[in-house]
């Protein structure tokens, strides 16, 4: 985790000031959900919801959303509620699931847009939101390459099975995920391995005398 830590340090640090030189003066060159992200992106890599696609696409699609509600609705408690909410369904929709996607649709509500240049507000979800998740997802290709992992997250290769195992297969792994009555934060070529190595440990453990 030492690492992870310093990684994000570094994205924090270079996000800042990369998104400073073009960022409207109304607005922030960092916001608040991009050090959430920088969790996921240098901790837990192998989430899907730390894919480059679900930082860049959540944040973005969030904060254009919540620029949208808070310059249609007034009142700010509804206005954050509807945005966060509408986010959560968005994101669900479009395949960019990211927790941090929910700050920055509440952070954008929280600008009070009714009140902003027009133009600074509808920038804001492109900069510095989407410009912010863009360099983070850089620095942690090129840290998560440098550090000898992968990023975008690939699934290991499916080990052999033994010859009397159920042999799973994808759409196995896919049914069930369907006829769960919970959302699992893993993907499916991960759990798929894991159930295959599951298998052999359990085929070995009958194998003992």
């Amino acid at each position: 985790m030492i690492a992870a830590g310093l990684g994000a340090c570094l994205a924090i640090i270079v996000t800042m000031a990369v998104t400073g030189w073009v960022v409207p003066a109304a607005l922030p060159a960092l916001v608040a959900p991009i050090g959430a992200s920088s969790v996921l992106v240098f901790a837990i890599p192998a989430s899907p919801l730390a894919s480059p696609r679900a930082v860049i696409g959540g944040n973005t699609l969030s904060a254009l959303l919540g620029i949208m509600v808070g310059l249609l609705i007034t009142n700010p408690f509804l206005a954050a509620g509807v945005a966060v909410g509408l986010a959560i369904v968005a994101m669900a929709a479009t395949g960019t699931l990211h927790p941090p996607g929910g700050a920055a649709a509440l952070t954008a509500v929280l600008l009070h847009p009714q009140t902003l240049d027009l133009e600074a507000v509808l920038a804001f979800p492109f900069i510095p939101v989407c410009l912010n998740s863009a360099v983070l997802v850089g620095v942690g290709l090129l840290f998560h390459r440098i550090s000898g992992h992968s990023y975008p997250h690939k699934a290991a290769p499916l080990p052999p099975q033994p010859a009397t195992a159920l042999h799973i297969q994808r759409e196995d792994v896919l049914s069930a995920l369907e006829n769960a009555e919970d959302v699992f934060d893993i993907a499916v070529g991960d759990l798929e391995r894991l159930l295959v190595l599951a298998e052999q440990h359990a085929h070995a453990r009958q194998a003992l005398p």
